[in-house]
C-alpha cells in the first residue's frame, strides 16, 4: 500500500515566483501531498525531477531517495540546503535557480515505500530510473502495487534476450515498459526519418509524436495484479495509469497551472485547498497522459473489466479518514456491530465502557456507539482506555526486550472503569490480522483493569487469505482465523480435510495460473464464523488474563453494506480478482503443509 505522488507544472517557473512569491511552488505541493501520505510509507522515500529545456551537458533529471521513517523530512532537507546556500538574488531568479539546483524543475514524482516484498534497501525504494543517452527513452518510475506473476514476466524478458538484473516486480516492470519504449521511439524514428534528416528535428518530432499509451498498453498486457503507476520521461511527457480491475486506488486535480496526482483523494484537497468534487479519480484501465507542450489526454490501456474489485482494506485501514466517504464508510462499519456486541455483553448497556484500540480505529468507534445508542435508547459509558506510548518503540531492539517491552507500548486510563468485574470493558478496533499485539501486549494491559469481561471488536472481517496485491502478508500462518480453523479441524476430528486440500492443492501445482482453483477456502468451510472467533479468543488469551475474552468480527455482509463501491474483499473470502492470486495462495498452503511456512 505505498502511496505515490505527481506534480506538473503548466506554466514556466517564473509564473510562480511572480504569482505565489516563490518559483519552489511545485515543491512545495509535492512536500505537502508526501506528508500528508506519511501513513503508506514507513520504510522510505524517494523524489523525482525532470527539467524541461536543458542544454545538451547539463542534467536534466535528479532523483533523491532515503530509507526510513523520516525519509520524506531527510529529502527536504537536502532540497532546502543545497538552496541555502545561493544568495537572495539568486534564490529569487527562476532560470539562475534551474541551472544551479538540483530539484528546480517542472516535473516531480515522489514515492512512499511500505515494503510488500520483504526486499529492504535503497535499491528498493522508488522512484525507479532507466536512463539513456535520448531523453525521450530515459524512464522513471514509481507506483503503488504487486504484480503477482512475476516469474512470466522475468521469463518473457530473458527470452527476449534481455538480462533483468533483479526478479522483483519493480525492476521487471521498469525494463518491460523500458523495452517497449525504445521499440516506441524506434518506430517513430523509421518513420519520421523518412521525411526528415536533420536528426535534431527528428528528436523533436519523436518526442512529440510518441505514443505513450502504446508503449504502456504493449508491456501491461501482461501484468497480472493491483496497481496504480506513475512516470515520466527525460524530455517531458509523464503518465499515470492504473490496473482495469481498479485494485489500487488513483485520484487527479487539474486546473490552468497545475496537474497532480496522489493515492488519495484528502490529500490533494489538503494541499491543493480544493473541494471533493474538484478531485476525481482515475477510471480503472485508464492513463492519463501529459504531453511535454502541457496537453493533457486520457486514454484506455485495457477495457475495466465488468466486476471491478476495488480494495476494501484501504477503505478499512490503509487510507486517511479524512475523506468524506472513507469516513462515512468507517463509521457503518462500526455502527453495523452494535447487534452482536449487545449480545456478547448480555444487553447489559449500565455495566460496560465502550472505547478503542487507537488510533486509526476511531471513526469506527463513533458508529459503534452510534449503533449502541439507536439500538438501546441509551447513551454508552464511552472512555479512553488505551494511550499508545509511541516513544517506546524506539528501544524495542532484540527480541528479549520486544516481548517484554511490547507490554508497555500502551498506558491504560487507571480508574477509566470500575474494578472487581463490575464493568465489561469492549473495544474496537480496525482489523486483527495475525492477533500478536492483542496476544503479547493489549489484552494484558487491559486485565490491569480488572473488567468482568473483555470484548475486542474488529470492523473488518476475519483476515483469512493472504494478500499479493499490496500487502506484505504471504504466509498461511500468519493469520489468526487460519491458525485457528486448522486447529479446530485437528480438534473435531477433521485432519482429512487438511490433508485433502493439500492434495487438492499439489495436484495443480504446475497448472498455469487461468486453471488453477483456490480449494484453502475449504479449511474454513466446517465452521461458524463465530465459532472461529471462539478459537481465536482461547488461542489469544494470555494465561494471566482473568477474566472471559470474546471477539466479535465484522460480516462479509456488513463490509459490502458499509463499502458498496468496493468489493476486492479476497483477503476474507479467497475471491482473489486475477488468476495470479490463487496460484500464490496455491503455493502458500502447501509451504503451510509442507513445513516451510513457519512464523
Amino acid at each position: 500500500m505505498c502511496g505515490i505522488a505527481m506534480v506538473r507544472l503548466l506554466k514556466p517557473l517564473d509564473y510562480y515566483q511572480e504569482k505565489y512569491g516563490t518559483w519552489q511552488y511545485g515543491l512545495q505541493k509535492m512536500y505537502l501531498l508526501m506528508e500528508k501520505q506519511h501513513n503508506r510509507g514507513q520504510e522510505g522515500a524517494g523524489l523525482a525531477s525532470v527539467k524541461l529545456d536543458m542544454p545538451p551537458g547539463e542534467e536534466y533529471i535528479w532523483r533523491e531517495r532515503v530509507e526510513g521513517k523520516n525519509a520524506i523530512q531527510e529529502i527536504f532537507a537536502t532540497i532546502n540546503k543545497n538552496s541555502a546556500r545561493l544568495p537572495i538574488e539568486v534564490l529569487d531568479n527562476p532560470e539562475l535557480c534551474k541551472e544551479e539546483l538540483p530539484f528546480a524543475g517542472e516535473l516531480y514524482l515522489g514515492h512512499l515505500r511500505y515494503s510488500t516484498t520483504g526486499r529492504s534497501g535503497l535499491s528498493y525504494v522508488h522512484p525507479f530510473l532507466r536512463r539513456h543517452n535520448w531523453k525521450n527513452r530515459t524512464l522513471v518510475l514509481a507506483g503503488n502495487f504487486n504484480l503477482t506473476n512475476v516469474d512470466e514476466l522475468f521469463e518473457n524478458l530473458t527470452l527476449k534476450g534481455q538480462h533483468p538484473r533483479d526478479k522483483g516486480d519493480t525492476f521487471l516492470m521498469l525494463e518491460s515498459l523500458g523495452f517497449m519504449l525504445d521499440k516506441e521511439v524506434q518506430k517513430e524514428y523509421d518513420k519520421i526519418k523518412q521525411r526528415y534528416t536533420n536528426d535534431i528535428v527528428i528528436t523533436h518530432k519523436i518526442e512529440e509524436n510518441l505514443d505513450i499509451a502504446a508503449f504502456i498498453r504493449k508491456s501491461e498486457k501482461l501484468w497480472d495484479g493491483g496497481y496504480a503507476i506513475c512516470g515520466m520521461l527525460g524530455h517531458g511527457d509523464s503518465f499515470i495509469f492504473r490496473d482495469p480491475k481498479g485494485i489500487r486506488p488513483a485520484f487527479y486535480y487539474i486546473n490552468d497551472e497545475i496537474v497532480v496526482t496522489a493515492s488519495e483523494r484528502p490529500v490533494i484537497q489538503t494541499a491543493m485547498n480544493v473541494k471533493e468534487e474538484d478531485v476525481h479519480e482515475l477510471e480503472p484501465g485508464q492513463a492519463m497522459i501529459i504531453k511535454r507542450n502541457g496537453t493533457i489526454k486520457f486514454e484506455t490501456i485495457r477495457p475495466a473489466a465488468k466486476e471491478l474489485t476495488k480494495c476494501s482494506f484501504e477503505r478499512i485501514y490503509f487510507s486517511r479518514g479524512s475523506d468524506i466517504d472513507i469516513y462515512k464508510e468507517r463509521k457503518k462499519l462500526g455502527e453495523s456491530l452494535a447487534g452482536p456486541i449487545l449480545k456478547a455483553i448480555d444487553n447489559d448497556i449500565d455495566n460496560t465502557v465502550f472505547s478503542f484500540i487507537p488510533n486509526t480505529a476511531e471513526v469506527a468507534f463513533y458508529g459503534m456507539t452510534d449503533g449502541i445508542k439507536e439500538v438501546t435508547h441509551q447513551a454508552p459509558r464511552v472512555e479512553k482506555v488505551l494511550i499508545k506510548d509511541i516513544k517506546l518503540r524506539t528501544f524495542i531492539s532484540t527480541n528479549n526486550e520486544r516481548d517484554d517491552l511490547a507490554t508497555h507500548v500502551y498506558d491504560v486510563t487507571y480508574g477509566s472503569i470500575r474494578r472487581g468485574k463490575v464493568d465489561n470493558l469492549v473495544a474496537i478496533d480496525d482489523s486483527i490480522v495475525r492477533g500478536t499485539t492483542l496476544k503479547q501486549s493489549i489484552l494484558k494491559i487491559l486485565n490491569r483493569l480488572e473488567p468482568k469481561k473483555i470484548v475486542i471488536v474488529s470492523s473488518s472481517p476475519q483476515v483469512r487469505f493472504p494478500d499479493y496485491y499490496g500487502i506484505d502478508m504471504a504466509r498461511m500462518s500468519e493469520f489468526c482465523a487460519f491458525r485457528a480453523a486448522i486447529q479446530l479441524l485437528k480438534d473435531t476430528g477433521r485432519q482429512y480435510v487438511i490433508d485433502e486440500v493439500y492434495r487438492k492443492s499439489k495436484a495443480q501445482e504446475n497448472l498455469p495460473k487461468e486453471e488453477i482453483v483456490n480449494y484453502v477456502t475449504e479449511i474454513y468451510e466446517p465452521f461458524t464464523m463465530e465459532e472461529i472467533s471462539a478459537q481465536i479468543a482461547k488461542m489469544l488469551t494470555p494465561p494471566e488474563v482473568t477474566c472471559p475474552v470474546e471477539l466479535v468480527y465484522q460480516t462479509i455482509d456488513g463490509l459490502h453494506a458499509a463499502c458498496p463501491n468496493h468489493k476486492g474483499d479476497w483477503y476474507f473470502t479467497g475471491n482473489y480478482p486475477t488468476p495470479g492470486g490463487n496460484r500464490l495462495v496455491n503455493k502458500a498452503y502447501i509451504n503451510f503443509y509442507e513445513g516451510v511456512d513457519k512464523l
